[in-house]
């Protein structure tokens, strides 16, 4: 059992999918904002460290020596270094001279060495420390060398504490965070405000709808709709259109069949009538009496024909039938039609046949439809025939495959009055019957041939059996010729065909 899916909403999914990636960007913006602030609260006190360093390294003195005399370094003014680090006391900022053998000059003895060869120049340098658990910022250079075999560059290098460096970063993000948190809520509400106005025609043609009556199916106006939902609204009233004229044709349908079925009812009522007033009347007449019942038994079987013609009428417009499509074999259709109205045409003496490929032979005589369907237009062509056709006449049911196409060919032909040829649509529609014919119908035959016809994508020709002239010299009328061309389909023969096939044909009864 399938649960039922969850319905959605048009407007939660929205406003999801453009706050989720805005909420889940905020923190990576706050990231970026942090390392951009550190950035920038670095580097005007890395210049300042740089002034720092440049200072004490002018500060510096050396006096050369030799190779039995090393050479001597020491600050000029050492008094002045201190002055130039003691700027800020809000920060702890240190400094270290080493001489040419890496002996202490002057400065901090705890101040880390750095953890790399010598590159004397005065090329100012720059590294990340740690001096007694705190984070230090240091800014040293090495001096040129003395000349000496042995002894290294002096160092100077310059350190300072980052609490101030930390407190401007911090000062940056909450300069930069601190709006985010009135600018965010603000932009969700905008958001929601922005999609409720957005979304506002939705439900307006929403309300719209629901006021409609039932039987009002005039279409949706298109202009003050939104852009996209206009296909939408168009779809719809295409369905509208095609839902209006359904309903327009079985309520014409509807009017037509009762005022069809009210002439049988009322002579059948009248006759009734007529026969209970004889009876009372004690007019015991079983001539007249049975001339009352055999109307009576005409305008039933009348009435029973055209209620039969109207549930298969509404049967052949039914668009959606349960059942699929399947393989139907034309031949034996119109074989077992033929056999079925035999009775009727030997009642009115008139030569029902059957030309074609016999049920074992048609292998090829198949297309894909509905058999009940396919039924009914075989039975209503060879009905209307008879139907028409006078005593001593002669029908004829053909089944062949078109050789020049990828058809099978019904034929129905008679030898009746035929159809005119400005007749040949109109006898198409619901309840219209031929001019000038005493045949006694409901004018539904050919229209349910017709529904099915289309059901089938197949075509149907109705032209005159033999000619015209030839007809009236003969004093006979030219017949008509019913020609339907069903598409052909590729048919493989099944275990039970085969074995249907090697039964031989059925036998009539």
């Amino acid at each position: 059992m399938d649960t039922p899916r969850e319905q959605r909403s048009l407007f939660g999914e929205i406003l999801d999918w453009m706050l989720a990636p805005l909420l889940l960007l905020w923190p990576l913006s706050v990231a970026l904002t942090w390392l951009v602030a550190q950035s920038i609260a670095s580097r005007p006190f890395d210049r300042d460290l740089a002034a720092m360093a440049r200072t004490v390294a002018r500060q510096v003195v050396v006096e050369p020596g030799s190779t039995e005399k090393p050479s001597a370094i020491r600050l000029r003014h050492p008094e002045v270094a201190s002055e130039v680090l003691r700027t800020d006391d809000a920060e702890r900022v240190l400094y270290q001279v080493l001489g040419a053998r890496g002996e202490f000059v002057a400065g901090d003895r705890h101040l880390p060495v750095p953890e790399e060869n010598p590159v004397p120049g005065q090329e100012l340098r720059w590294r990340d420390d740690e001096l007694q658990g705190d984070g230090v910022r240091v800014a040293y250079l090495w001096l040129p060398p003395t000349g000496v075999p042995g002894e290294l560059p002096a160092l100077v290098q310059v350190a300072e504490t980052l609490d101030k460096r930390s407190r401007l970063a911090t000062e940056i993000i909450k300069g930069v965070i601190v709006p985010q948190f009135v600018v965010l809520p603000l932009a969700v509400l905008l958001v929601w405000f922005a999609l409720a106005r957005g979304i506002k025609p939705l439900n307006e043609l929403q309300q719209r709808i629901r006021r409609r009556e039932s039987h009002d199916l005039a279409p949706l106006p298109e202009r003050d709709v939104p852009e996209e939902v206009a296909p939408l609204v168009s779809a719809i009233n295409d369905l509208l259109a095609r839902l209006d004229q359904s309903m327009r044709t079985q309520k014409r349908f509807l009017a037509d069949a009762a005022h069809q079925l009210k002439t049988p009812l009322a002579g059948l009522r009248m006759q009734a009538e007529l026969a209970q007033r004889e009876i009372d009347a004690g007019q015991q007449d079983a001539k007249s009496l049975g001339r009352s019942l055999q109307y009576i038994a005409h305008s039933s079987e009348r009435a029973a024909h055209m209620v039969n013609q109207l549930l298969a009428m509404a049967r052949a417009e039914a668009r959606t039938l349960s059942r699929q499509p399947e393989t139907v074999c034309l031949v034996e259709l119109a074989r077992e039609t033929v056999r079925d109205f035999v009775p009727k045409a030997m009642d009115k003496r008139i030569d029902l046949g059957y030309e074609g490929p016999d049920s074992d032979d048609a292998l090829h005589g198949r297309l894909l439809g509905h058999a009940v369907m396919a039924r009914e237009l075989v039975r209503n062509l060879v009905d209307n025939a008879l139907q028409y056709t006078p005593t001593g006449g002669t029908v004829t049911v053909r089944v062949m495959d078109d050789p020049f196409g990828q058809v099978v060919v019904l034929q129905v032909e008679d030898t009746g009055p035929g159809i005119p040829e400005v007749e040949r649509t109109l006898v198409l529609e619901p309840f219209y019957r031929a001019l000038g014919t005493n045949a006694d119908g409901s004018g539904l035959g050919l229209a349910i041939v017709n529904e099915i016809v289309q059901q089938h994508a197949a075509e149907m020709t109705i032209a005159d059996a033999r000619p015209r002239s030839l007809a009236a010299a003969q004093g006979q009328g030219p017949g008509a010729l019913f020609t339907v061309r069903f598409p052909l389909v590729a048919w493989t023969p099944t275990v039970a065909d085969a074995a249907q096939s090697s039964a031989g044909p059925p036998q009539d009864d």
